[in-house]
């Protein structure tokens, strides 16, 4: 039993296969995912509408793996979710959302909150801590 960090086997064995230069997106609830997309992983979380939020899973997340940058949907800055994404992450690029949508097949690893907050979405590019 692990005694703290990611405790969703699928989620924590889905992290440790990443490396540098790959791709996480942790996504709103109604983001379309890519399925059948080969190399990418999807782990839903997704329990009802708001749980788990965003904020919780970008947070335990951002825990455990090196960010070397972040994209998210221009759109988001007149909703609250960019101010979540923009208040962890220094190094944040605003792209179109349809931009991040067309992004997704070439992901490694998808995580899907609960959440219903529009755009909330962030694409963390991976680093390395040395």
């Amino acid at each position: 039993m692990l005694r703290h960090g990611i405790l969703n086997a699928r989620l924590a064995g889905g992290l440790a296969r990443l490396g540098h230069t790959h791709q996480i997106v942790i996504a709103d609830a109604g983001l379309p995912l890519p399925y059948g997309v080969r190399g990418c992983r999807i782990v839903d979380l997704a329990l009802v509408a708001g749980i788990p939020r965003f904020e919780q899973v970008l947070d335990a997340i951002l825990d455990v793996v090196v960010v070397e940058r972040a994209e998210a949907a221009l759109e988001s800055r007149s909703h609250p979710s960019h101010g979540w994404i923009a208040a962890r992450l220094d190094t944040l690029s605003l792209i179109s959302h349809e931009a991040l949508k067309s992004r997704l097949p070439q992901t490694q690893l998808v995580v899907r909150t609960g959440e219903s907050t529009p755009y909330a979405n962030v694409i963390l590019h991976c680093g390395v801590p040395f």
